[in-house]
């Protein structure tokens, strides 16, 4: 277990799964050696493309771990705001609040945070660590190394905020957080800090914008740019309540993205497409490679036709969706009778299902999966202003809102008033891309789905009795692997 996650060898050999053919014809899979790997920047760049296979690859042979897709849905399942249909399928674990506090779920290892993320950073800790003596162009190097350092801080991320307890500005942040592996090693390693986490992230992401900038247009949005490492500095800042960067990074971001707000055609039309000039990054599919169904679309679109969505179609949080004005475009990606779901033969048309996500081709299980967009950067710089009192964060709200509502105004609130408006437009402009669990956690909010329509006789699995989760309770922490505690004998378990 322990070398499965941190050997540079077993990286050697992930990367190469997915490299393209002019190099596989050469250098065959099964011979393979991390010197191959990073002795020019044709094949490091054949490697990176191999990471970013990663965040839509099937992993372990399970159904449910198809990468990012699989992530996003998790971190929405463990929220308020997406509602199952039925009480038993895909995810009900994680929706119940008992697969995370197992630690020998596939949650905490297999199907999440722990191998995936970790998978992906030793995969970038080869490309970071040994590229100095590297054949090729030094923009080919800078690329390579410039993203790989974006990967490393990325999923170091992920993993702290789920392992750890959440970032708390006003305190010194020593709590344990996760191992921090910059070099990959056979030896376990203990847990480091969350501020120290935290450190090590910003110093990978500061690096990485510096060699991102000034590099030629990126081969496709799969890869990072300067402008996506911003906005990932920016959702860090945030987290670590750190306005001022917060709102910097995201501004930044907005400016040198090239991307523009989608129309409310685009809007409707599926979530599925990387060439949407929204999207900042994003996972590209290929027919030819469909994800059958492990896909995130075969979990969460409305119309392909997989077993869990006939059956168990994903809905939105009544209270919120009854919040939409009926002139934001936003309020037709549900429909409250469900009679206009788009459902697939012998499908549910269950009442507030989602029609936020569509396959292009019934057929196949596949969609772009999107990762970042701008509308997010909008929304981090209108929360980062709010909380620093500036009254320019009315005005990036309303570019935001008015572009998805036309009947929209300006808010004339303020402080708490206009905090609470902003995550509310979080709510429902990210529904469904995986984000509620970490917001409710950095805002140290409860988890609270009472009075909705979550289904009342689930309300026995939940912790405590009841739909709710106080904020600070030992619960947000997932526990770490069993298997990996058994062979890293520095890690500590979260409280039980």
């Amino acid at each position: 277990m322990k070398k499965k996650i941190y050997s540079a060898f077993l990286a050697c050999i992930l990367v190469f799964s997915s490299c393209g053919e002019d190099y596989l014809e050469t250098s065959p899979t099964n011979a393979v050696t991390e010197a191959d790997v990073v002795s020019s920047t044709k094949n490091a760049m054949a490697a990176l493309n191999g990471i970013h296979r990663m965040l839509y690859s099937q992993h372990n042979g399970q159904q449910n771990q198809g990468g990012e897709g699989s992530m996003k849905i998790m971190m929405d399942a463990l929220g308020d705001d997406w509602v199952q249909t039925i009480g038993t399928s895909w995810w009900s674990g994680e929706h119940n609040w008992i697969a995370h506090r197992n630690a020998t779920s596939t949650t905490t290892y297999n199907h999440a945070w722990y191998y995936f993320y970790y998978r992906i950073i030793a995969n970038a800790n080869m490309l970071i660590n040994g590229l100095e003596k590297a054949t090729g162009p030094e923009t080919e190097k800078k690329m390579v190394i410039g993203e790989a350092l974006v990967y490393r801080a990325w999923s170091h991320f992920q993993l702290v905020q789920v392992f750890g307890e959440r970032y708390d500005a006003g305190k010194t942040n020593n709590q344990l957080g996760v191992p921090l592996i910059t070099e990959n090693t056979t030896e376990g390693k203990p847990r480091a800090t969350v501020e120290e986490v935290y450190a090590q992230i910003n110093t990978d992401l500061d690096k990485a914008i510096g060699m991102l900038t000034g590099l030629p247009t990126r081969p496709a949005k799969s890869h990072f740019n300067a402008a996506v490492a911003k906005g990932i500095k920016a959702r860090v800042a945030l987290t670590m309540q750190n306005w001022p960067v917060a709102a910097k990074m995201a501004q930044e971001a907005i400016q040198e993205s090239g991307a523009t707000l989608m129309s409310r055609t685009q809007y409707t039309s599926g979530f599925n497409n990387i060439d949407n000039p929204e999207w900042m990054w994003g996972s590209k599919m290929q027919a030819d490679q469909t994800n059958f169904f492990y896909s995130f679309f075969a979990y969460m679109s409305a119309n392909y036709s997989s077993t869990v969505i006939r059956q168990n179609p994903k809905k939105i949080n009544s209270v919120i969706y009854n919040q939409i004005p009926a002139t934001d475009v936003r309020k037709l990606m549900w429909d409250p009778t469900g009679a206009s779901i788009p459902a697939p033969p012998s499908g549910i048309k269950a009442p507030y299902g989602n029609k936020k996500f569509l396959v292009a081709d019934t057929n196949l299980s596949i969609g772009d999966v999107p990762h970042m967009r701008l509308a997010e950067m909008y929304l981090i710089l209108a929360e980062a202003e709010a909380r620093q009192g500036l009254a320019t964060a009315a005005d990036h709200l309303y570019r935001l809102v008015s572009a998805r509502d036309p009947q929209a105004v300006k808010s004339t609130k303020t402080g708490q008033a206009l905090i609470s408006e902003i995550l509310f437009q979080r709510r429902i402009e990210l529904w469904g891309e995986g984000f509620r669990f970490l917001d409710l956690k950095r805002t140290n909010s409860a988890l609270d789905r009472t009075g909705a329509n979550h289904i009342s006789q689930w309300s026995w699995v939940i912790t405590g009795g009841n739909f709710k989760v106080e904020p600070g309770a030992k619960e947000w922490q997932f526990l770490f692997p069993q298997a990996e505690m058994n062979v890293n004998k520095a890690l500590v378990q979260n409280p039980l």
